[in-house]
């Protein structure tokens, strides 16, 4: 084996004498189910950019010469991918920079950003301040870019290796824009709380005009927020971050699932309660009985372009508004009863099983969605809300950075469905403090029974009779199906 060594700061592969590779033009990832699925990345005119390392979708090998994955990887060449990266997910940062010294193949698995994430996120260093390098590897090496080698590896071939970066360059405007009118979201400029919850408890809706007077509309931009919590930590998913820090990840990263801010404490941690206020259309709020032992239900939203959440129902079967602060976020929704393309539900609905990231959704199922009954979309803009009605199924992206503010409520339609989910679906309840409350549904029903016993008498009906009507049309069924006792997520009060 030749010895040429490259130089890097932490080390890099030697050369491993393999055959000078051929100039090949980049094609585009083997998965070709649907035209738009071939995207139009950041390139101009719809050129897909290459890997940094220029790595190829494994179908690339096809019309080359060698491929350094069956060449330069030693014994791991009879390994899948997949389990090459979990074996390497084992190692700690020196030992994968000093494996992937060995050769060029290894180091084009060794540089793969989803071990170095973890590693980041999982060290002493990330609950620190710390200076973000633009890759989870760099900033984990407290490496400069202009010190990191990039060894070209153009006969590298690997799905595995090529698809977290490709998904993480797919334009998602192509998806996004040209919603069918018929899936359109309705739009209204206002709405009553007489007529929310007589005719639109149950229906989302995107409000123009509600938040545009909030003090905090007018102020918070990113610096702004920068300037005065710029020192303050912020929950990001797992890390707790300066939001600094956080807004430094969000300006120079390419993750395929970009960390998304989604902080329950930022009133408690900032001023900002003095500048929003609660929607007076949204009514009465049933949890608001609860006082300090309710369960978490407002949250500060920041993310940046692609961020966002997958498929998911809003906790505990309550309601929610979302309001935009600066920014784009795409929605796309589905009835309580109605599972989006993709997305697998457990017979108890306690487990969802759904695509890794959002980009990968909508390459393989977002046309299917569209003709999906019930599907319906919408883009909510700077200075309007949303509503998310009980149990309903949403995906969420911001098409550019955004920051929004969302708060869930028990409103007078879905008191029935908040009560059966605590009652009969208890391992799925979530967000109360386990230390204070060890039976949510009995202290909910304690504390409406001593301030609304007519709406709680009234509720209680609607969902016994909901529960005798499932079980009737459980017995006179042919058997055909499976049974589940998730009774109180499935949104079935008329309205």
């Amino acid at each position: 084996m030749a010895a040429r060594e490259y130089s890097d700061r932490h080390g890099s592969p030697v050369d491993d004498g393999a055959p000078p590779p051929k100039r090949l033009r980049f094609a585009s990832p083997v998965d070709d189910r649907d035209a738009a699925s071939r995207s139009r990345s950041k390139g101009a005119d719809g050129e897909i950019l290459p890997h940094p390392l220029h790595i190829r979708p494994s179908g690339n090998a096809l019309t080359a010469s060698y491929n350094l994955r069956d060449t330069s990887t030693g014994l791991f060449a009879i390994l899948p991918d997949e389990l090459v990266l979990q074996l390497l997910g084992y190692l700690d940062a020196q030992s994968l920079v000093q494996l992937g010294n060995t050769s060029k193949g290894i180091y084009g698995f060794c540089r793969s950003e989803e071990l170095w994430r973890p590693l980041f996120i999982e060290s002493p260093e990330s609950s620190q301040a710390f200076k973000w390098q633009g890759t989870w590897r760099r900033t984990h090496l407290q490496l400069p870019s202009p010190q990191e080698s990039q060894i070209p590896l153009p006969n590298l071939f690997s799905d595995v290796l090529f698809r977290p970066y490709h998904m993480s360059q797919i334009s998602l405007s192509p998806y996004t824009r040209n919603i069918p009118p018929k899936n359109q979201i309705q739009t209204f400029t206002d709405i009553s709380a007489d007529s929310f919850e007589t005719h639109y408890s149950s229906t989302p809706f995107i409000l123009t005009s509600p938040i545009k007077q909030w003090p905090g509309f007018q102020t918070w931009s990113l610096d702004h927020l920068v300037t005065e919590y710029g020192d303050i930590k912020f929950q990001a998913e797992s890390v707790n971050w300066r939001l600094r820090d956080y807004v430094a990840y969000m300006n120079n990263q390419s993750d395929e699932s970009p960390l998304y801010l989604f902080d329950k404490s930022f009133v408690e941690k900032t001023d900002m309660e003095s500048g929003f206020s609660v929607p007076e259309w949204a009514g009465k709020d049933y949890f608001e009985l609860l006082g300090e032992q309710r369960p978490d239900r407002r949250w500060m939203i920041l993310g940046p372009e692609r961020s966002g959440s997958t498929f998911h129902k809003d906790p505990n079967a309550t309601s929610a508004w979302n309001a935009v602060i600066f920014g784009e976020k795409y929605w796309i929704m589905f009835p309580p009863n109605t599972p989006p393309p993709g997305v697998f539900v457990s017979d108890d609905q306690s487990e969802v099983t759904s695509p890794l990231s959002i980009a990968e959704w909508f390459v393989s199922f977002h046309k299917a969605a569209r003709k999906t009954p019930g599907c319906i979309e919408g883009i909510c803009r700077a200075g309007e809300i949303l509503h998310v009605p009980s149990g309903w199924w949403h995906l969420v992206v911001n098409l550019d950075a955004s920051l929004a503010l969302t708060q869930n409520f028990v409103p007078k339609k879905k008191l029935p469905a908040v009560l059966g989910f605590l009652r009969d679906q208890a391992c799925s309840v979530s967000g109360f403090d386990t230390a204070k409350v060890q039976d949510p549904y009995g202290l909910f029903v304690e504390r409406m029974r001593e301030t609304y016993p007519e709406e709680l008498d009234a509720a209680m009906a609607i969902l016994d009779k909901s529960k005798r009507s499932k079980w009737e049309e459980l017995v006179k069924s042919d058997g055909g199906g499976g049974f589940s006792f998730g009774f109180g997520g499935d949104d079935s009060d008329d309205d």
